[in-house]
């Protein structure tokens, strides 16, 4: 099966862990998004309630490397 977008790591890696990530972040997965790592629109999660939403955020979040202080 084939993937469109990036991995959990580079999301990490390009977003800080913060309150304004959490819920931007959180935004898209619920209504969905589109050119933002590529042509293929990410699918939209309308069901999923915004706590559930950011909980998957701050996981994929807590993936940046540590060390990783120059994003």
């Amino acid at each position: 099966e084939h993937s469109y977008g990036p991995s959990k790591k580079q999301i990490a890696d390009k977003y800080e862990m913060n309150k304004s990530n959490f819920e931007k972040r959180a935004n898209r997965i619920i209504k969905g998004a589109k050119s933002l790592w590529g042509q293929k629109a990410m699918n939209a999660h309308p069901n999923l309630p915004v706590p559930k939403a950011e909980e998957m955020v701050k996981y994929i979040l807590s993936l940046r490397n540590p060390s990783d202080t120059t994003k």
